[in-house]
């Protein structure tokens, strides 16, 4: 049984820039007795003690919690939850102290499985597109679908696809291409076995974050994330290259919409299907002409969405967790400074693809007070180096969208390594909201 305390051991999971945004904001905290990142970054390792140990390794995890008296556990990506970290400590004994920030096993399908989570929202009425699954023995049956649907058609993998698995086909050729390539050609492997096709929803796209006890939550800011590589959201899809926090469009009434239709309703039919869901809900939202569709659920905090709204929390992210795993939170919107963030992914030549690595990285003191969260970084002999294909993020806050921007960009441009490469267009797209 997870007992309270004053203060806490803590062990976050993971290597990327939310890690490190986790990592600075729960520093922070008086309540944060020992903090340990496994492996982490460079950037990590300024605030905690970064831990080579593998996130898939539950075994070795476990034994460091043990002999190092964790508390708690904050997995940062998917993977450890869709892969059962929250089962695997709930039935070892001697775990059963420490607790895991995230859902178990069949909660985490609503990230895990895109056709397990579009059933629960069609069951408990939740707004999304249509949409119709497909396995490989029905290609047939898919493509006939697809001849019956208008365009463009959203094709997605049912599984975890590194943010790759879903394509949205401008032609009825290019969707039946698409399935094909995931049933028959195993683009992604198990992942891409089931395919969901999807309505195209028109509008503007948000992320909204909420961390959940199980019954009551608290409502973190919202953000817009900026996926494609290229300016003017062209070319290739990354895992993001910057984000804002909070946006323009998304007013107190549309707030009490995803409230009372999204996240509401989900949390009553989980606990109707006998999930007892803590943690982070990370729902992604079309605001389509004022109403909110869900295109997404994930179970953990968004990156870079994270590297935006963290620095904006005026909370203790030590206490929530608490709150969290003894079902002690009150159903609110946390407070915030009244700042707007953005954030701007500095990424290494060759990404999205195959990214080069091993560049030294040099930070002027011209980044002033921007915040610089670590990604794919390494230190060797002391010298800073890119070791991944999105290196970095700077975060900036100001009482407008335009001076965060502007700050951002100036700190973007004092941190230099051969071949670096961001967006100098994160957020222009809102300023005439």
């Amino acid at each position: 049984m997870f007992l309270k305390k004053n203060r806490y051991n803590i062990l976050i999971l993971g290597n990327g820039g939310r890690e490190n945004a986790f990592a600075w904001s729960i520093s922070q905290s008086t309540r944060c007795a020992a903090l340990f990142v496994a492996p982490g970054n460079a950037g990590t390792a300024q605030y905690a003690h970064n831990i080579n140990i593998s996130i898939s390794n539950f075994e070795e995890i476990a034994r460091f919690c043990l002999d190092n008296g964790v508390d708690l556990v904050l997995p940062g990506s998917e993977q450890p939850l869709v892969e059962g970290i929250t089962n695997y400590f709930a039935t070892h004994k001697e775990l059963e102290r420490i607790s895991i920030i995230g859902p178990d096993q069949l909660g985490a399908r609503l990230e895990g499985s895109k056709d397990f989570s579009k059933a629960i929202m069609r069951k408990y009425n939740i707004p999304t597109a249509e949409a119709r699954s497909f396995s490989a023995i029905e290609i047939e049956l898919a493509n006939n679908y697809i001849n019956t649907q208008s365009l463009p058609i959203v094709i997605k993998a049912d599984g975890l696809a590194a943010g790759k698995g879903v394509i949205i086909a401008q032609t009825h050729q290019e969707a039946q291409q698409a399935i094909e390539n995931m049933l028959l050609g195993n683009q992604f492997g198990e992942s891409g076995h089931t395919v969901l096709i999807e309505q195209f929803l028109t509008g503007i796209e948000l992320s909204y974050f909420v961390l959940t006890d199980g019954t009551n939550y608290v409502s973190l800011p919202e953000a817009k994330d900026y996926k494609r590589i290229g300016e003017g959201d062209t070319g290739l899809n990354t895992g993001g290259m910057g984000a804002i926090s909070p946006v323009p469009f998304a007013d107190q009434e549309f707030k009490h919409k995803i409230h009372t239709q999204i996240v509401e309703p989900l949390l009553a039919g989980l606990h109707q299907e006998g999930i007892n869901y803590k943690g982070f809900l990370f729902i992604g939202i079309m605001n389509c002409g004022g109403e909110p569709f869900v295109i997404e659920f994930n179970v953990r905090m968004g990156d870079p969405e994270t590297q935006a709204v963290l620095p904006l929390l005026d909370t203790d992210l030590v206490t929530l967790f608490e709150q969290t795993v003894t079902q002690g939170l009150e159903t609110r919107i946390l407070p915030v400074k009244k700042e707007v963030a953005c954030t701007i992914v500095l990424a290494a030549e060759g990404y999205p693809g195959e990214p080069k690595k091993g560049d030294d990285i040099h930070l002027s003191d011209e980044i002033g007070q921007s915040l610089v969260f670590h990604a794919g970084t390494i230190k060797q002999n002391g010298v800073l180096k890119t070791n991944g294909g999105r290196v970095m993020a700077v975060t900036s806050l100001a009482a407008n969208l335009p001076d965060a921007v502007a700050q951002s960009l100036h700190a973007a441009n004092a941190i230099t390594w051969d071949g670096k490469y961001f967006r100098s267009d994160i957020g222009k797209d809102l300023l005439s909201l």
